[in-house]
């Protein structure tokens, strides 16, 4: 591994690091004391345990639940999405786990609303962090991502039906109160991660630029992404005028335009939000 890729690894481990505190504190200070139902394979990992503690009169510990229900999911990421996603992965589960047994409860409110809505902000907070790590917490977001890659767009919302079985399960265990709580902490979550991780996300450039061909090496080389030359007639000046088309990421906006202004700050740039894409478009690998 070479000296920035290394140094790149770290930093992902420290962002990793510091979603799983967030995680944790989430079902510490939020989930837990308020009675609801976090989303994902911690959510369930609560319902289980509050069946154990329900119909069996034990507590078994949060860590040995979700690492189990984690298993797979993680076979799943260690096969399809990359070694070091899988790695960091690992951690954050480990860490989730163990700090959500060892941590000590600080409930912030006990008012139920409160905790879906604000407890759902700091959930989704802490998974877009992982995310933005090139990581995942397990559980549903390795499911997430599996399916992202293979249908190329977001599949969040699909995750979050997935969650609202589940919780509707809750509810018919526990009531329908805190199940519904449950479920708007689940979609104040998914919102919060709609907002961040931006990997789906397609925009369209055009460019009108008097150096077409520096900036269409800068976006091949710094995207890997293609473009398309057009030329026309500038109506105001009658002058003959040069525009670039590409679709990129929404991740790589900001880069991409930073370079094109330093090769031609006088280039005009129109940026549009593409919902769909029907071809062929690279999208870089999760690992």
């Amino acid at each position: 591994m070479g000296r920035k890729k290394q140094q790149n690894f770290w930093l992902r481990m420290a962002m990793v690091i510091a979603a799983s505190f967030v995680m944790a504190f989430t079902i510490k200070s939020f989930a837990r004391p308020g009675g609801i139902f976090s989303g994902g394979f911690n959510g369930i990992s609560l319902l289980i345990i509050a069946c154990f503690e329900q119909f069996a009169g034990i507590s078994p510990p949060f860590a040995l639940v979700n690492y189990t229900l984690n298993l797979i999911p993680l076979y799943i990421s260690f096969r399809y999405l990359g070694r070091r996603l899988t790695a960091l992965t690992v951690v954050c589960v480990l860490l989730v786990g163990l700090l959500t047994d060892v941590m000590p409860a600080v409930p912030i409110t006990q008012d139920p609303l409160l905790v879906a809505v604000f407890g759902g902000i700091f959930n989704g907070a802490g998974i877009s962090l992982c995310l933005l790590a090139n990581a995942s917490s397990g559980g549903t977001d390795i499911i997430a991502l599996f399916m992202g890659e293979i249908k190329g767009r977001d599949c969040w919302n699909a995750v979050f039906l997935l969650n609202v079985v589940v919780l509707s399960i809750a509810g018919l265990l526990f009531g329908w109160d805190k199940a519904l709580y449950s479920i708007i902490f689940q979609f104040v979550s998914t919102q919060v991660i709609h907002a961040l991780h931006k990997r789906y996300q397609r925009h369209t450039l055009w460019i009108i630029t008097e150096h077409p061909e520096e900036i269409y090496q800068m976006i091949a080389e710094v995207t890997n992404h293609d473009a398309t030359l057009f030329k026309g007639i500038g109506c105001y000046k009658r002058q003959e005028r040069k525009m670039l088309y590409s679709i990129l990421s929404a991740d790589e906006l900001k880069p991409v335009c930073a370079h094109i202004r330093a090769i031609d700050p006088k280039a005009f740039i129109n940026i549009q939000r593409t919902e769909m894409l029907n071809g062929r478009f690279y999208q870089r690998p999760t690992d």
